[in-house]
């Protein structure tokens, strides 16, 4: 059987008590020695003493498993394959034992290396008198809370299986379902409003008149969409402050963005429920347009939903997904693999979910390599945002979903390649933060790359000595 370490979460159970390890030692019948041997992970709980602690002290089991074990370890692996640890790298069963026996260490680690990364990124793209503190952008704090949570919320995921009380309307009902509903049980109207009448914005709130407007550029899909979204703030907003207290964001810009993004998941948990949608996902082996058509939602949105099926017992393949604009800046990324997103800047020039702009609407499918000799199946396609004038056109972005290449066989949309003859496109992060010294798509000198350029000798790039 596999041992359980409760470790940290046991410190922090009697911190937020104020208790000592001799009080929670009597309170559990235990020796305080247990207690501190429990709290430093030197000892494996057992299940009388589980029993006894969650009796006690009246908390979720859930809430002293170790469920970020594998985000995590993941996390060390990736950063113990920065080019600094050459030659002092240690193994997985080393990473393993850290996380074990010295989590908080473990913890402090990522936490350092994360600085250096941010650091070398931030330093290397801005001019010195311009460059911001190296405080987490609230972009950076958002994902680092889903990343933890494996993109997966299950309080969200209750919350939406419950929004209808029954069966859900039918597909082509929903939009007036959802203002009828707004109007019985928040007295809120819902009013589409022409683009004159609200320039530069999709939807707005006016919480005094207890109006949503609507522009009429919203198609019906994401007008469904955002209805959904302001239910659930005005329904569960309690339990969307919850999660966000839980996540412990305190900035204020964070903290708005984190409600905005579960909202978000609410909405798209509503609109393609779990099981259906797991169960659509594995039979049409991921066919993302078809999904978005059966669930009446958009492709991004479809997207969005397939990286978030990681319910313990019911998981899906564990995607990534990335969004940039056409000047390559990563505008949006969630990730339930190890595949380590763009902090800062842009994606990788050789991913190909740059070249589909090429050719609007299609699939680009692609085999790549991280540093780490990690292998994907990435898929990118284009999609359309709304156009609100002449003025506005093309406002297209890019998307790209990624998997682990041993559940490229659960995707549509690498059939017909080999897996045993397939040849690899080698990808870091991005340029500022590559360890690839003579790539020929690189756009800058990466800062963690000691070599200078040589004055005799002109590579393939200007930055290849």
């Amino acid at each position: 059987m596999q041992k359980t370490f409760i470790g940290p979460h046991l410190r922090r159970l009697r911190s937020e008590r104020g208790e000592t390890q001799g009080a929670m030692a009597r309170a559990l019948g235990v020796s305080t020695a247990y207690v501190n041997l429990l709290e430093n992970n030197q000892r494996s709980v057992s299940v009388a003493v589980l029993l006894r602690i969650l009796e006690v002290y009246g908390v979720d089991w859930r809430d002293l498993a170790d469920s970020e074990s594998a985000a995590r370890l993941a996390d060390l692996r990736v950063a113990t394959q920065d080019p600094l640890f050459d030659g002092v790298r240690p193994d997985a069963a080393q990473l393993r034992a850290a996380l074990v026996h010295s989590p908080m260490l473990a913890e402090a680690f990522l936490t350092l290396h994360r600085a250096w990364q941010a650091a070398s990124d931030r330093l290397s793209s801005l001019a010195e008198a311009e460059a911001p503190g190296l405080a987490a952008t609230p972009e950076s704090a958002v994902h680092s809370v889903f990343r933890r949570q494996r993109n997966h919320f299950a309080e969200l995921e209750a919350l939406a299986e419950a929004f209808w009380g029954g069966a859900a309307p039918e597909r082509d009902e929903v939009y007036v379902a959802l203002k009828a509903r707004l109007a019985a049980r928040a007295g809120i109207a819902v009013r589409l409003v022409r683009v004159e009448e609200m320039p530069g914005a999709l939807r707005d709130y006016d919480e005094g008149r207890r109006e949503i407007r609507l522009s009429e550029a919203l198609d019906h899909p994401n007008r469904v969409f955002q209805l959904v979204h302001m239910a659930g703030l005005i329904e569960h907003g309690a339990q969307i402050d919850a999660l966000v207290a839980r996540s412990g964001i305190a900035e204020p810009r964070s903290v708005v963005r984190l409600r905005v993004e579960l909202a978000n998941y609410f909405a798209a948990a509503v609109l393609m429920p779990y099981a259906a949608f797991l169960a659509e996902a594995r039979s049409t082996k991921y066919d993302l347009d078809l999904l978005a058509t059966r669930f009446g939602v958009t492709y991004e949105q479809a997207c969005h939903r397939a990286t978030t099926l990681q319910r313990e017992g019911a998981q899906g393949v564990p995607f990534f997904f990335l969004r940039i604009d056409k000047g390559g800046n990563v505008t949006k990324r969630f990730s339930a693999t190890s595949f380590h997103l763009a902090e800062y800047g842009g994606a990788c020039p050789r991913l190909d979910v740059h070249t589909s702009f090429r050719t609007p609407g299609r699939i680009v499918p692609q085999f790549v390599e991280m540093p780490d000799r990690s292998q994907f199946f990435v898929f990118s396609r284009t999609v359309d945002r709304p156009t609100v004038s002449r003025t506005t056109q093309d406002n297209r972005l890019a998307v790209a979903m990624g998997c682990a290449i041993e559940h490229a066989g659960e995707v549509g949309y690498a059939e017909g390649f080999s897996l045993a003859t397939l040849r690899m496109t080698p990808i870091g992060i991005n340029c500022r933060i590559c360890p690839r010294a003579n790539c020929d798509q690189r756009a800058h000198q990466a800062a963690i790359l000691p070599q200078t350029v040589s004055e005799k000798r002109r590579g393939v790039t200007r930055f290849d000595g």
